[in-house]
């Protein structure tokens, strides 16, 4: 399948956190509301969902409706943007940092688009070194692995598989990772638990959020290099 290029946003670390921001409106005066009051009294800041048509909006896609992300509790940092990036990997390549949690897709002039990553739970069961996106699927099947029902008891009930779906553990896209023409079982993909995004959590495969392994998959061809480091 042909590679969709589109223009990602592009953030700077200039940029206040969605939360302080939301903290910062929410202690302005308001004109048309008293503040609450009393000794227990408590400012909870409200879910702010991504737009239509923003890059973490909600998304139709075939059958599925896919949600906004709740941006209240999500720092800017962790958004999909551009950086400076050269690392010596030729432009196309998917260069994966497990110690920063950070996937970047190399581009042209020493750039890349970076994305933030759920990896595994501990080192020893991350993927490492080379290999290629031997395969791509939309909404994909998922059956756990042995290891992954012994480490999750309860994946027991899909030892037969799952399709795909909303509820799928894998999300909206997998990128399959191939080495020597094998599946090695490590996948890229997406998830049904955006807020994990960011920290050690998975069984060793690589999890984005819906919105970002959707771009990452429409960006990459099948034989796409991917590199993976630990440090």
């Amino acid at each position: 399948m042909a590679a969709v290029f589109l223009d990602p946003p592009i953030r700077t670390l200039k940029e206040p956190t969605r939360r302080s921001f939301l903290a910062g409106l929410l202690l302005a005066p308001a004109a048309c509301a008293a503040p609450p009051s009393g000794p227990n009294a408590e400012i909870v800041p409200m879910p702010i969902y991504a737009a239509a048509g923003t890059p973490y909006g909600p998304i139709t896609d075939g059958q599925y409706e896919i949600d906004a992300l709740d941006l209240s509790q999500r720092s800017i940092d962790l958004d999909r943007q551009e950086v400076a990036f050269n690392k010596g990997h030729p432009p196309g390549t998917i260069v994966i940092n497990i110690a920063e949690r950070r996937l970047y897709l190399t581009q042209q002039g020493g750039m890349a688009l970076r994305y933030t990553v759920g990896v595994g739970r501990s080192e020893a069961i991350n993927f490492k070194g080379n290999a290629i996106i031997g395969r791509k699927a939309e909404w994909p099947h998922w059956r756990p692995t042995e290891n992954m029902i012994q480490a999750k008891p309860e994946y027991a009930a899909y030892r037969n598989g799952m399709p795909g779906g909303l509820e799928n553990p894998l999300g909206a896209r997998a990128l399959y990772l191939y080495r020597d023409g094998q599946d090695t079982n490590f996948r890229l993909h997406g998830t049904t638990e955006p807020e994990t995004i960011g920290t050690p959590v998975s069984s060793g495969c690589i999890r984005l959020v819906n919105q970002d392994i959707i771009d990452l998959y429409q960006r990459i061809p099948l034989g796409t290099q991917v590199v993976v480091l630990q440090s």
